[in-house]
C-alpha cells in the first residue's frame, strides 16, 4: 500500500485493487483521509524482496518507470520544503522524481499532452539510446541539454550512466551552473549511482563559492550515507568557506562537531582553521582553540606551531612568538629547520644580529643544525644592512662545517659585491664558479652584467655578454635592457643597435622602454636616420610605438634643421592618427 498525505490532510492511498504479479501492473483508488494529517509529507512503506519489481501503470505503451529496492523491508518518510529550487538536502529530495510520477499517475495522456511533448522525442527512447545520447551530450559540451535529459530520464525511471553523470556535474561546476549539477547529482545517488571523491568535493566548492553554505554541509552530511566518506579537501573548502563569510566562531564549532562524529584528526583542515583563527583574532586566540582541540582528541603538530610562529613574526609580534614557542615545547614537540629559520628570517630584517646569534648557536646544539637555508637567510640580511664582511664569515663556516654552499648562496655575495662596485672581486668569484656544481646561470649572470653596466665598464659587460651566449645561457628581456641602458648612459646610443638586431634574430622580446631610451639618445646626438631605422625595427617587431617615441622623433628632425621635413612628418602622423595637434603645439613651444 503507498500512502500519500498532502495539504488539508487529504490522503492519496494507493491499493493494489488489481493485481498481476506477471506483468505487475497496479491500479490506484482515492480515499479521504483523517483531517489530523496536517504536515505535508509523502509517506512511502512498502515490503518488497531484492528481485521484486513493480511497475506504475501510466496508461501507455511507453517503458514504464521501475522502483528498485534491494534492501530488507524500509519505511521512508520524506518532507517536502516548497520554493525550494537549487541547493542539496538529500532527506527533503530523495523521492522527488517518485513524487512526480506519483502526480501523474491517474492522468490520461495522449500524444499531444503538453506535459509530453516539452520532453521531446527522449520519452520514446529507451534507457540505452538516452544514456548513448547523454554520452554524446557530454562530449559535443552541450551541458544544458545533457542536464535536461538525466532529469527526464529521472522522471522516466530510467538510470542514467553514471560517468557521463560525474563528467557531466564537474562541467555544470566548472561555468556556475551549480544548481544544475545538484540536481543530476541528486538523480543519480537515487539511481545507485556513487559520485566520486572529486565530484563531491567539487560541488562543496562550487556551494561555497556561492555563499550556499548551509548546501554545502547538508551534502558533506550525505557523503559518507552515499559510500563516499568526506577528505582533508572536503573539510578545507567548507572551513575557508565560512571565513570569506565572516564566520570564526561557526567554522570552530563545526571542526569540533565533526571531531565528536567520528571525523579522523586530519592536521591540514586543523591547521588552516589554526591560521585562519591567528588572521582574523590573533595568536591568543588560535592558542585556546588548540587547547578546545586537543580535548577532542585533535592535537597540533609541529607544522601548526610553525603556521603561528610565521603569521606572528610578519606582525612583528615577539611576545606572542614567544608564547606559541613555549606551547609547542609544552606539549614534547621539537622545533624543527623550519621553525628556526622562520625566526632567523624575521630576525634578520629587523637586524637583531646578536638575536640571530642566538639561535644559530642553539641550533648547532640540538638535532637541527644549520643548514643551507638557514646560512643564506644570515648572509642575504647580513648583505642588505651591508655587513658583507660577516655574511662572507658566515660562508666559511659553511665550508667548515661540511654544509655546501648553492648558486643562491654564491648570487646573494656578488650581487652584494657588486652593490659595493667589488666588480673585479665578482667576476674572480664567477670565474670560480664555472664548472662547478654551482655553475652559473641567467641569474647570476645578469647580476654582474647589472653591476658592470652601472659601473660603466661595457667592454667587460659585452665579454661577459659573448661569454654567456658561448655557454649556453639564453638571455632574456633583463639582459638586453641591463645593456642597453648601460650603452645609453655612456653615451654610446649606436652600438645598442647591434644588440636590438640580434634580439630580432633570435625572436626575443624586446620592450617599448628599450626602444624608447634609444630613439631618445640617438635623437638627442641628431642621428634622425638612426632613429628612424630603430622605429622601423620598432614596428616591424609588432610593438606599437606610443604619442611618445613619435613625437620623440619628430623633434630630433627638427633639432637637425630639417624643419620642412618635420612638418611634413607631423602632418602625416596627425593623419595616421599616431599623434594629435596638441602634440604638435607642445613640441613647437
Amino acid at each position: 500500500m503507498w500512502v500519500a498525505t498532502g495539504k488539508g490532510g487529504s490522503r492519496l492511498q494507493m491499493f493494489p485493487t488489481q493485481t498481476d504479479l506477471s506483468s505487475g501492473i497496479c491500479h490506484c483508488s482515492l480515499l479521504k483521509a483523517s483531517p489530523y494529517h496536517k504536515k505535508c509529507s509523502v509517506e512511502v512503506r512498502y515490503k518488497v524482496w531484492s528481485s521484486l519489481r513493480w511497475r506504475v501503470d501510466c496508461g501507455s505503451r511507453r517503458k514504464p518507470s521501475l522502483l528498485w529496492c534491494t534492501g530488507q523491508q524500509r519505511s521512508l518518510c520524506i518532507d517536502r520544503i516548497e520554493g525550494r529550487q537549487d541547493g542539496w538536502n538529500f532527506e527533503t529530495d530523495v523521492l522527488d522524481i517518485e513524487h512526480k510520477l506519483m502526480d501523474q499517475t491517474n492522468l490520461k495522456r495522449t500524444s499531444k499532452d503538453p506535459i509530453w511533448s516539452s520532453d521531446g522525442c527522449f520519452v520514446q527512447n529507451n534507457e540505452e539510446t538516452n544514456n548513448e545520447i547523454l554520452q554524446n551530450y557530454c562530449s559535443n559540451g552541450k551541458l544544458v541539454a545533457a542536464a535536461r535529459l538525466v532529469d527526464i530520464m529521472g522522471r522516466r525511471g530510467q538510470i542514467p550512466d553514471f560517468q557521463s553523470c560525474i563528467n557531466l556535474i564537474r562541467g555544470l561546476v566548472k561555468i556556475d551552473r551549480i544548481d544544475k549539477a545538484s540536481k543530476v547529482l541528486k538523480i543519480m545517488v537515487m539511481s545507485g549511482g556513487i559520485p566520486d571523491i572529486i565530484t563531491y568535493n567539487m560541488m562543496i566548492g562550487g556551494f561555497c563559492k556561492r555563499g550556499e553554505l548551509d548546501s554545502a554541509i547538508s551534502l558533506l552530511e550525505c557523503m559518507s550515507l552515499s559510500g563516499c566518506p568526506p577528505d582533508v579537501i572536503t573539510y578545507n573548502s567548507i572551513i575557508r568557506g565560512m571565513f570569506v563569510q565572516g564566520k570564526c566562531d561557526e567554522a570552530i564549532i563545526f571542526w569540533r562537531d565533526q571531531l565528536r562524529n567520528g571525523c579522523p584528526p586530519y592536521l591540514v583542515p586543523f591547521t588552516i582553521l589554526v591560521e585562519l583563527v591567528c588572521r582574523h583574532h590573533g595568536i591568543v586566540r588560535a592558542l585556546e582553540v588548540l587547547d578546545d582541540m586537543a580535548v577532542e582528541g585533535c592535537y597540533p603538530d609541529v607544522v601548526t606551531y610553525n603556521t603561528m610562529i610565521n603569521f606572528a613574526v610578519k606582525q612583528g609580534k615577539f611576545e606572542e612568538v614567544a608564547l606559541v614557542v613555549y606551547g609547542l615545547l609544552s606539549r614534547g614537540l621539537e622545533p624543527n629547520a623550519i621553525t628556526y629559520n622562520t625566526l632567523l628570517h624575521s630576525l634578520c630584517g629587523q637586524g637583531l644580529w646578536d638575536e640571530a646569534d642566538e639561535i644559530v648557536t642553539m641550533m648547532q646544539e640540538t638535532s637541527q643544525p644549520p643548514t643551507v637555508v638557514t646560512y643564506n637567510i644570515l648572509m642575504s640580511g647580513l648583505c642588505k644592512f651591508e655587513l658583507l664582511e660577516r655574511a662572507i664569515d658566515f660562508l666559511d663556516q659553511m665550508l667548515c662545517r661540511n654544509c655546501s654552499p648553492d648558486i643562491i648562496t654564491y648570487n646573494i655575495l656578488l650581487r652584494a659585491l657588486c652593490r659595493e662596485h667589488m666588480t673585479d672581486e665578482a667576476l674572480q668569484l664567477l670565474q670560480v664558479l664555472r664548472g662547478t656544481s654551482c655553475a652559473p646561470g641567467l641569474i647570476t649572470y645578469n647580476i654582474v652584467i647589472d653591476g658592470l653596466a652601472k659601473m660603466g665598464y661595457m667592454e667587460q659587460a659585452t665579454r661577459l655578454y659573448k661569454q654567456m651566449l658561448r655557454n649556453g645561457v639564453v638571455p632574456d628581456d633583463i639582459t638586453h635592457r641591463t645593456l642597453i641602458w648601460g650603452f645609453c648612459s655612456i653615451d654610446r646610443v649606436e652600438e645598442t643597435i647591434e644588440i636590438l638586431e640580434e634580439m630580432h634574430k633570435k625572436n626575443h622580446r624586446v620592450r617599448g622602454s628599450a626602444y624608447r631610451l634609444i630613439i631618445n639618445g640617438l635623437c638627442k646626438n641628431k642621428k634622425v636616420d638612426r632613429a628612424i631605422q630603430v622605429l622601423e625595427m620598432m614596428i616591424s617587431s609588432q610593438c606599437k610605438p606610443n604619442k611618445s617615441i613619435y613625437a620623440t622623433v619628430v623633434k630630433g628632425v627638427a633639432d637637425a634643421g630639417m624643419t620642412e621635413e618635420a612638418i611634413e612628418l607631423c602632418r602625416k602622423l596627425i593623419e595616421w592618427g599616431a599623434i594629435s595637434k596638441e602634440t604638435v603645439i607642445e613640441l613647437s613651444e
